[in-house]
């Protein structure tokens, strides 16, 4: 027998999350990522697992985020926002990273068909939330089949109807807006990402702590003519949700176009320091982690701290012996050309040329070898 629907109203609560610390025994530190409101029919028992899931989301740490919808559906296996939140985790818009199968495989945990899955949400809203991200993951007629550009506006139209519907419902204010960064995501032109900081900042004014809303209008003003708009959300993002990674990190994309070297090197040395702190073994590594590295070689580098960014440049060149990642190696050729350019160290050339064997694809690494 189905399940009474119900609806569980979260009502202002302070992501004050809890989560043992890698490598510290037994020890506990809070998480703090951010406030949210998100009202939604799972049970009182799922409900922080599934917050603490939005705002990894909002954070960009994917891998969390969906262990922590998992957590929340196991509690509730009638959740239907904790499978689409799942779901979400598999669609990386700004970085250009999708799994449709993997979403589609969250979603199929919920029901076989769309009409199965709809008949379990309770309310036309949390149906919204499901109907696009089917939409985005080709599981509609309308999309079945188009590639992922295709199914990228067509999702982000899905959102804009949402945020129609239910204009006091910032979660999808938030997620329409960084919808339209997604798909305009490829040529970065002003008109799309001022359209996206026109509807993200319905939720910055309304929610000064919501993760998405400072995130996602840093985005939206990160270029060098615009960057002056994203500076009070680049100051505030950091304290919104200091134990995020890429939340320290992102406030740099507006203090590099604004030169403010000290921030940006405070930034990602924070960024740094969490990221490696949340890694499973000193062996690990994760897709952020190259990239705080090589802000914070650039800058070192505008510092004038040439020391610090050849020991940074070092440490890089000696990650490339242990099995790296074609992202890392290809950030190692980043960096090494912003080194060698920035520096006109031409010995370094010689010096800090990547072990024999190592592939480095990027265009940055021949360009500056034959510079």
């Amino acid at each position: 027998m189905r399940r009474r629907s119900r609806m569980f109203c979260v009502a202002g609560i302070v992501a004050t999350l809890v989560a043992a610390v890698p490598g510290d025994g037994n020890a506990e530190s809070p998480r703090l990522l951010g406030k949210i409101d998100f009202p939604n029919s799972g049970s009182p028992e799922a409900q922080d697992d599934f917050i603490e899931g939005v705002l990894y989301l909002h954070n960009f740490q994917y891998r969390e985020a969906s262990q922590a919808f998992v957590r929340a559906r196991e509690i509730d296996s009638d959740f239907v926002l904790a499978y689409w939140g799942e779901a979400m985790t598999y669609h990386q818009s700004l970085w250009s990273q999708q799994s449709a199968s993997l979403g589609r495989e969250a979603l199929g945990r919920l029901g076989p068909t769309r009409e199965d899955r709809a008949a379990k949400a309770p309310t036309d809203r949390e149906r919204g939330y499901l109907q696009a991200v089917e939409v985005l993951f080709g599981m509609t007629p309308e999309s079945r089949q188009l590639p992922k550009p295709q199914r990228d506006v067509l999702y982000r139209d899905a959102m804009r109807r949402l945020h129609e519907s239910h204009p006091d419902d910032l979660e999808a204010t938030a997620l329409y807006g960084l919808s339209i960064l997604g798909v305009g995501s490829a040529n970065r032109e002003y008109a799309t990402y001022m359209k996206a900081a026109a509807v993200l900042t319905e939720v910055w004014d309304a929610n000064r702590l919501h993760p998405g809303g400072a995130h996602y209008l840093i985005h939206s003003y990160d270029d060098p003519v615009h960057a002056v708009l994203g500076l009070p959300m680049a100051r505030a993002y950091s304290k919104i949700a200091p134990t995020a990674p890429h939340a320290q990190h992102m406030t740099s994309h507006i203090f590099s176009a604004l030169g403010m070297w000290d921030d940006l090197v405070s930034a990602n040395e924070r960024a740094r320091k969490l990221e490696y702190a949340v890694l499973d073994g000193p062996g690990e590594r994760s897709r952020e982690s190259s990239h705080y590295v090589y802000w914070l070689l650039y800058g070192y580098l505008e510092q004038g701290r040439l020391q610090k960014a050849e020991e940074l440049l070092a440490a890089a060149r000696k990650r490339l012996s242990e099995e790296p990642l074609a992202r890392e190696r290809a950030y190692y050729g980043a960096m090494y050309a912003r080194y060698l350019v920035d520096t006109e160290d031409w010995e370094a050339a010689v010096a800090m040329e990547p072990p024999e064997g190592v592939d480095i694809p990027a265009a940055h690494y021949p360009f500056s070898r034959a510079y």
